[in-house]
């Protein structure tokens, strides 16, 4: 095999991995949730709190309503806060060590998060476009 196929192959492997991943269920996260995106205009990566309430059924609810929080599409929702950062490392700063009480309640959110920031780092650099998985 030589030189340029490894690479190749690998990032195959490692795309297909990720897919598989990305299908498992997850836990929600009893503080909130996230959404995560590229401003390519300031310059920034961007991440929008919202807060939510887990109830008896495991559905994140709106705090204010009790009414669950639909996991597609458009949600017509308030964030808490605006979160902004011009690195992935200057984002996380804020979000976890810069809020006190940490929005975020879990570990494997926080992982999540710090992934997601990452991969939009990535993209503002490259000037490509960035989806939130």
């Amino acid at each position: 095999m030589n030189l340029t196929a490894k690479p190749n192959l690998l990032a195959q492997q490692i795309h297909e991995i990720d897919n598989q991943l990305s299908k498992r269920s997850l836990a929600l996260d009893p503080s909130g949730y996230f959404i995560i995106y590229v401003d390519y205009q300031q310059s920034l990566i961007c991440a929008k709190y919202y807060s939510n309430i887990i109830n008896d059924q495991g559905l994140a609810v709106d705090p204010e309503t009790g009414k669950p929080i639909p996991a597609r599409g458009k949600v017509d929702r308030q964030a808490v806060k605006l979160f902004t950062g011009r690195s992935a490392k200057e984002l996380c700063v804020e979000i976890f060590e810069k809020t006190p009480p940490c929005p975020v309640t879990l570990f494997d959110h926080a992982a999540y998060l710090g992934r997601e920031i990452q991969r939009a780092e990535l993209a503002l650099l490259q000037q490509q476009e960035y989806i939130q998985d």
